[in-house]
């Protein structure tokens, strides 16, 4: 009997510990995906921070690191320099990479960094308890603006992939999300060229998938979903911003 679906050879059998409908472990079957497709998983390196994603050693059948809040891209780019031949990625949310973590984002990604970056945006600190994010929305309640997001208090949302997609040493930046077949499908095309760009040389590249925090949102797995196309869509729209696929 032909083999039509199972899991990647680059995702151990440790179960995943995220909540029920969180899309975390949609997008790190993806990322696996692309690594046994490209045949590198004896050569590739992952960063994983602090958040929802620090358990990712435990996921990922190839040499990882845990690295500081917000440091990812920092430790990838010594480990790239260091070892050029590997192929190095981080995986970080939105509470990381665009917070504590922007100043090493941007100067990775403005040095043109040759390492890809798995950027998760559900729009809130997950793991330390639900507070406002960079990126979480204008009116969106968190525990730390039970009113709301307040634009004049609280600023506005960064744009990660429109803010990268000005730098000259960023090579590939697109945001997708994970919300449905169509975009899931669409999303680990995403994410297989961005690592195609690495090998090829090219520079940073960049993957933003947005993606839903049941627990944090106070929502029901279906209705989280709702939530994401009515309302992070908005603010987040998908596309490519810099390079080809």
């Amino acid at each position: 009997m032909a083999v039509v679906f199972e899991k990647p050879h680059a995702l151990t059998d440790a179960p995943f510990h995220y909540c029920p409908g969180c899309t975390h472990g949609i997008i790190h079957r993806l990322v696996a995906e692309a690594i046994d497709e490209l045949g590198i998983e004896g050569d590739t390196i992952g960063v994983a921070p602090v958040g929802c994603a620090v358990f990712a050693y435990n996921y990922f059948n190839c040499d990882m690191i845990e690295a500081a809040h917000g440091r990812a891209p920092a430790v990838a780019t010594g480990v790239k320099r260091a070892r050029p031949d590997k192929t190095v990625f981080t995986y970080q949310g939105d509470g990381d990479l665009a917070a504590i973590g922007t100043a090493e984002t941007v100067h990775a990604a403005t040095r043109g960094e040759n390492i890809t970056v798995i950027f998760v945006n559900n729009a809130i600190y997950g793991m330390t308890g639900g507070q406002m994010a960079p990126t979480s929305l204008i009116g969106q309640v968190t525990a730390t603006t039970p009113y709301g997001r307040d634009a004049k208090a609280n600023g506005l949302p960064i744009r990660i992939c429109e803010m990268l997609s000005t730098l000259d040493g960023v090579a590939y930046a697109e945001r997708v999300s994970v919300d449905c077949v169509k975009n899931i499908l669409s999303a680990k095309k995403a994410i297989k060229h961005a690592f195609e760009c690495q090998l090829a040389g090219k520079g940073f590249s960049i993957v933003e998938v947005l993606s839903t925090c049941p627990t944090n949102w106070g929502l029901s797995p279906t209705e989280a979903l709702e939530w994401l196309r009515a309302n992070m869509m908005t603010q987040y729209p998908l596309g490519l911003f810099k390079g080809e696929r």
